[in-house]
């Protein structure tokens, strides 16, 4: 978003939270927290559509989690991490979320999956007054909060937001690749809706018509009626508001046809298994990007290392996705352990809320919240599959 409207967005909450009553204050729970441990929960999807998001997801979550216990836990506390299998239906989500809260006692939702699912479950975490940290999922309701619903100050996000970093993403495309019939195709759910607003208020400010817009529904296969009908629609460059398999199904079957058109990936394409599970079929691929994604003969320093550990941890090579849950826990130690030996749900709404910058070691931009602004940035970059691998293209972009 303009640096203007957002510092406008900023000043307005931050007025409506000083003329917040003072019996409106936030319920945040002291579950999860003993003399010698916190418990954190999270829900993936380990055995349905975007597993190979779930999967290393948790790895890289257990991976932070006994990389801090061995160094001592937070504050002398070791963290024990609950996983639950989502299948990423929102439904299992919801009984999941309440297994954590009221079996597992959790002190926190950390690094959740998936947009349908993290909403199905959310106001069960706000009302319990659990955090909700870092979900994985960059969609608006898990950051944006009305200040007069003091149980929402609870939503934090570290990802690069779908709408903001679409936008930012075409804009670019459009202005480097001089495009006049823009389309999209995406997945039939919160996500795939946040990359369409995207989409459509890019389009909107730069006064371009839409040549085409075609959905598909969550854990579909088959893209041949959407590709033929933005084929016959004349698109020169085709947006995905699609995960994994999506791109590869779609660029696929425009090989098919033989229709030679750009494609230009919301930021859950930029993922590892794209290029290696699509190989030419994805070739020339863009995608927006929140970080540069590391490989094994590439990185040096702690990244390197990093990768080798993951490597011998779980045996096989680290990727994106491995990287986002490691930083879910690393973000959420940090700000506990600001929180300081006396942890409280309060004491660690205000480490969040402090402005302090949490900076990974993959060279991600930092990481900093505010009593206003509960989502960490949004700087954006576009990468392309060139040579099977993710390649930066630009880097620093705003809309």
């Amino acid at each position: 978003m303009s640096k203007s409207f957002r510092a406008f967005g900023l000043a307005v909450s931050a007025l409506a939270l000083t003329c917040l009553p003072a019996a409106a204050q936030t319920k945040v729970t002291n579950e999860g927290i003993s003399a010698s441990e916190i418990v954190i929960g999270t829900h993936q999807d380990l055995s349905g559509p975007i597993k190979g998001w779930g999967v290393p997801v948790s790895n890289g979550m257990k991976m932070a989690v006994e990389e801090i216990n061995a160094a001592g836990g937070i504050n002398g506390r070791k963290i024990r991490l609950v996983i639950e299998d989502s299948g990423y239906d929102p439904k299992k989500a919801v009984l999941a979320s309440q297994k954590l809260i009221e079996r597992d006692k959790i002190f926190a939702m950390v690094g959740a999956m998936g947009s349908p699912t993290v909403l199905a479950a959310q106001d069960i975490l706000l009302d319990a007054g659990v955090l909700q940290l870092f979900p994985l999922t960059a969609a608006e309701f898990t950051f944006k909060f009305d200040p007069a619903k003091p149980q929402e100050r609870l939503k934090f996000n570290n990802l690069l937001p779908y709408v903001e970093s679409t936008r930012a993403a075409l804009k670019y495309m459009m202005e480097w690749k001089s495009f006049q019939k823009p389309c999209i195709m995406y997945q039939d759910d919160e996500y795939g809706k946040n990359v369409l607003d995207g989409f459509t208020q890019q389009l909107n400010a730069m006064k371009v018509q839409a040549a085409s817009t075609t959905s598909y529904k969550r854990g579909a296969s088959d893209f041949s009626a959407q590709v033929a009908k933005m084929k016959s629609d004349g698109c020169d460059l085709v947006v995905l508001g699609a995960v994994l398999r999506e791109p590869i199904g779609a660029m696929g079957e425009a090989k098919k046809l033989g229709w030679d058109v750009t494609f230009l990936g919301a930021t859950p394409t930029n993922v590892m298994e794209v290029p290696m599970l699509g190989k030419e079929a994805v070739e020339g691929l863009y995608a927006a990007s929140g970080f540069e994604i590391p490989y094994e003969d590439t990185a040096k320093g702690k990244v390197k290392d990093w990768l080798a550990n993951y490597k011998k941890m779980f045996s096989t090579d680290a990727n994106t996705q491995a990287i986002i849950g490691y930083n879910a826990v690393e973000t959420f130690a940090f700000y506990a352990n600001k929180a300081g030996k006396d942890l409280t749900g309060q004491k660690m709404l205000d480490a969040l809320e402090s402005g302090d910058k949490f900076l990974d070691i993959f060279n991600s931009p930092p990481t900093k919240f505010s009593k206003t602004d509960h989502l960490a940035n949004t700087i954006t970059q576009v990468q392309q599959v060139k040579g099977g691998r993710w390649v930066l293209v630009k880097d620093n972009l705003m809309f």
